[in-house]
């Protein structure tokens, strides 16, 4: 961990942050940086980045999260840029496909950008920026919340970027933000919720803004833009803040039909609880035993950055318990056992997460016991916010299921569950995994939620009234061949089931990818039969759906059940510019 205050000079800062951003994918290293409540940096070269000096300048790599301590996100202004920005690759084309893990969070930000580093010696850096602009090119588990940008905010590369980001909530951007790809590379989707922005530019294949003030007008068939005027259910996620020398974590409270930010940190919004209440735990002293120990004493837990190596779950059995992490904190589990379990209690807040599996895992997050009518409270949902599952890359894992809910009316903000496609351990028999997300418990609400490459199902609700706003899916990119990968008599695995036996449910904004690797290089493709498997009501609604062939042989059959047009590598198209072939769906049933 690092704090900086108002008297430390711009330079230290500098050299810090970029020291920290060249960690690689699958490093170890773990990075949370605060910023006291203040005015960091000049305001001088603004107008001109190119002339501007004494301003805080870095980018911000793998496993790094950075927040201000402010009670307001405007407590703390950079005058600078903390910005992410994509690869050069060798055909001349930019990209930030595996530009995950690192975040900001409660700060603000006149943007002041100029490339560093190695970027700055290129004759192309990525790093430019036009006067009043920031940078922010990622792809997945790297959100922006509370976070006030006082300009423009770009999420493509300077000269395009292939980019499959990511989620922005309660945050104001005065400014434009691009995401790019109308006519050329950009995020393939965006979810935004419960904000304010100036205007959007730029299509893709799925961008959903769910109460954001400014937002673009729907225009699904067009530009793959989905706007929802208010978002049903919602709570932020926990923050630290500092007034005098006092820690505190303020846990904001639900937020119903919202739109726009409330930055708010008064008893109306949510509680305040002092530092002194909670557990802070350290990956080098703490075990499983430390932390349960502190858990069942009726402290609150927050895990500063490090890999946390647990031989039991992290167990929760009292109602309203917070469970914060810092820096991308991990839990590794060994032995295959899971990581988070969570029992029959309600209120629970679980933020800011790695989870990576070891070998033989049956349920690595598991909230609720079974009882998952009965305990819930809608006034008070557990909370699961940007917490990330992996299954392989940084080491070998596998398991049945990622995350199990068993609760009711718990509240999924923003997790991507996923079945690495490339690092160590990683292999169609190697990485193993049946399931992202299980789903048994009624009036479950998830808002970004991204699943991708698990071996059956990426997703199975059987829960009544679930409610999904945002899904981003890829089914696996290694079966080796069509009988391998087979549902019974059906070609694949739908991404997201609904069972048979649920009534109502309805999900909006739904993109769903194919990139058959393996089995384009044995000349054997595969399809899947249909992206979306669900029962045939009026009451199970499905809106603003894509499939795509992302590149490679194969396809996917159908949209949702036998409906919707096939994508195919034998038949390109440009419905999604960047896809070998796409197609969209803008209800079910229609």
């Amino acid at each position: 961990m690092k704090i900086f205050d108002v008297g430390t000079p711009v330079a230290e800062i500098n050299s810090y942050l970029q020291s920290i951003s060249v960690n690689s994918e699958f490093s170890a290293n773990r990075h949370a940086v605060y910023f006291k409540p203040g005015v960091y940096g000049s305001a001088a070269g603004q107008d001109n980045p190119a002339t501007a000096t004494g301003i805080v300048n870095s980018e911000v790599g793998y496993y790094t999260s950075i927040a201000g301590l402010g009670a307001s996100p405007t407590s703390v202004k950079i005058n600078g840029a903390l910005h992410s920005e994509p690869r050069q690759n060798a055909d001349g084309s930019s990209d930030g496909l595996t530009n995950f893990y690192r975040s900001l969070a409660n700060i603000s930000i006149n943007p002041i950008q100029r490339p560093v580093g190695a970027d700055a010696q290129r004759p192309r850096p990525e790093g430019v920026a036009p006067a009043h602009t920031m940078r922010w090119a990622t792809s997945q588990a790297s959100s922006l919340r509370r976070v006030d940008i006082q300009g423009n905010l770009d999420l493509n590369g300077a000269y395009g970027a292939t980019l499959f980001g990511a989620t922005m909530a309660d945050s104001r951007i005065s400014g434009n933000v691009n995401s790019g790809g109308d006519a050329g590379p950009g995020q393939a989707q965006y979810f935004v919720r419960d904000s304010q922005i100036g205007s959007w530019s730029g299509g893709s294949a799925d961008l959903v803004f769910s109460g954001v003030q400014g937002a673009p007008a729907s225009d699904f068939t067009g530009r793959g833009i989905t706007t929802l005027a208010a978002t049903p259910t919602s709570r932020p996620a926990p923050f630290l803040t500092l007034s005098g020398d006092t820690y505190s974590v303020f846990v904001p409270k639900v937020r119903t039909n919202a739109s726009g930010v409330n930055w708010a940190t008064d008893s109306t919004a949510g509680t305040s609880i002092p530092i002194s209440r909670f557990h802070i735990a350290k990956a080098a002293t703490d075990t499983a035993a430390t932390i349960n120990n502190a858990l069942a004493s009726g402290k609150h837990l927050i895990l500063t950055p490090g890999i946390y190596r647990l031989d039991r779950p992290v167990t929760v059995t009292r109602a309203d318990t917070v469970i914060m992490g810092m820096g991308y904190a991990t839990l590794a589990p060994t032995g295959g056992q899971a990581a988070i379990e969570v029992g029959d209690v309600k209120g629970v807040v679980i933020s800011s997460l790695l989870v990576d599996a070891s070998p033989g895992s049956n349920v690595l997050v598991k909230v609720g016991t079974g009882n998952a009518n009965t305990i819930g409270d809608a006034t008070n949902p557990t909370t699961l916010s940007d917490l990330f599952v992996r299954i392989g890359g940084a080491q070998a894992g596998s398991s049945k299921i990622a995350l199990e809910v068993n609760q009711s009316k718990v509240i999924l903000d923003d997790n991507w569950l996923w079945r690495a496609d490339h690092g160590s351990g990683v292999g169609w028999t190697n990485n193993t995994s049946d399931t992202g997300l299980v789903v048994n418990g009624v009036d479950v609400t998830a808002l970004g939620l991204f699943v991708e490459h698990h071996q059956k199902n990426q997703v199975i609700w059987n829960g009544e009234r679930g409610r999904t706003i945002f899904y981003q899916s890829e089914f696996p990119y290694d079966p080796p061949n069509q009988a391998t990968w087979m549902d019974g008599t059906k070609e694949g695995y739908a991404s997201y089931k609904v069972a048979p036996s649920v009534t109502t449910h309805s999900a909006t904004g739904t993109a769903i990818y194919t990139l058959f690797l393996d089995s384009t290089f044995a000349g054997t493709p595969v399809h899947a039969w249909t992206s979306i498997e669900a029962p045939r009501r009026a009451s199970v609604r499905f809106t603003s759906m894509t499939t795509a062939v992302i590149a490679f042989e194969g396809g996917i059959r159908h949209i949702v059940n036998t409906t919707g047009a096939a994508v195919d590598s034998t038949q390109p198209n440009q419905v999604v510019p960047g896809f070998t072939a796409a197609a969209r769906l803008a209800s079910y049933p229609s």
